[in-house]
């Protein structure tokens, strides 16, 4: 829903990827939109009757991608409350909106740039920080990112070696552009980008597991 510059890349993108994508838009100027692999629809994403006659029912995924907050938040609503669409994804434009893209609100998953581009840049400055990337709605875990600072206690440590926080897990290490698995022989090296699925709880301890100078350890 939304056929604006992020709507449009969306579905260009999913269609790139051999996703059937549906982009409807109440502006007229979604019907002269041509993309291979794109069925384009002059839509109200906020109007049941306009959702039915497009069938959002059959639909796997909705992405709520408009320059209004408050149209996302109704699409979201309306897909997963009348439609029962099984997943649906909400763009948050304003970051001061974003506590209201929950599951109360039909949204799976919810996500801001703002807060992402301020997560990358965070990322690509800190070392021996926990940055948080990505929240995952379901489960209250977060992606997380640190890169190792060289005084760790665990620098030249096997992964198996490592104690990790509860319900913590190490998913990928990246060092000099390449991707390792994390198995429990692979040791850590200062500099190597650690990504983590770790619970909200948890993290201030693995902060201060990883970088004890840097955290009060």
């Amino acid at each position: 829903a939304g056929a604006g510059k992020v709507g449009l890349s969306l579905a260009e993108e999913l269609a790139h990827n051999g996703h059937d994508v549906m982009l409807i838009d109440r502006d007229a100027k979604v019907t002269a939109i041509r993309v291979a692999g794109v069925t384009t629809v002059r839509a109200d994403a906020c109007e049941v009757e306009s959702l039915s006659q497009v069938h959002l029912e059959t639909c796997a995924v909705v992405i709520a991608a408009t320059g209004d907050d408050k149209a996302n938040l109704v699409a979201s609503l309306l897909a997963k409350t009348e439609f029962g669409v099984p997943r649906t994804v909400g763009r948050v434009n304003h970051p001061s909106n974003e506590w209201l893209f929950t599951e109360a609100w039909g949204v799976d998953v919810s996500v801001s740039t703002p807060r992402i581009m301020s997560a990358l840049v965070e990322e690509a400055v800190s070392i021996g920080d926990l940055v948080r990337l990505f929240t995952f709605r379901q489960g209250d875990a977060n992606l997380a990112e640190m890169t190792l600072p060289a005084e760790s206690p665990y620098v030249g440590k096997p992964v198996g070696l490592v104690p990790l926080p509860d319900n913590c897990a190490l998913v990928t290490i990246i060092r000099d552009g390449q991707v390792y698995v994390p198995t429990p022989e692979q040791p850590i090296e200062a500099g190597d980008e650690l990504l983590f699925v770790v619970p909200a709880d948890r993290e201030d301890e693995l902060e201060r597991l990883l970088a004890p100078s840097t955290h009060g350890g």
